[in-house]
């Protein structure tokens, strides 16, 4: 499966390309550090994945993927919170992690059926 044609691929990295973006104002490098690196780990793990052979490896980096996707959901809820992210584009990548996480089940539910 060619990981260039999912979407939640497509989407997952165009979202991380926002962070990196949107937060290079952010003068604290520790909390701007985190969450560019939860956020390029979400495409960068379903690449990763998609291209082992085995089923079973393949969901191990999509539950990576959907991990670093909550991580993600926490900074950029923190960073509403502390004024670092504008609370518009903070919801919209709120959103943006939830419509993921689901493509991230039915992806990983897709291939426990072809076990």
């Amino acid at each position: 499966m060619n990981f260039e044609k999912l979407e939640v691929w497509k989407r997952s990295a165009r979202l991380s390309a926002d962070i990196y973006i949107h937060t290079k104002q952010i003068k604290d490098y520790g909390f701007r550090d985190q969450l560019t690196r939860s956020g390029l780990s979400v495409p960068s793990n379903i690449a990763e994945g998609m291209s082992r052979d085995s089923n079973k490896e393949k969901k191990r980096f999509l539950d990576i993927a959907r991990s670093s996707l909550s991580e993600a959901r926490t900074q950029i809820y923190i960073g509403i919170e502390i004024k670092f992210i504008n609370k518009e584009q903070g919801e919209h990548w709120l959103q943006e992690t939830r419509e993921l996480s689901a493509m991230l089940n039915s992806l990983k539910n897709k291939l426990s059926g072809n076990d």
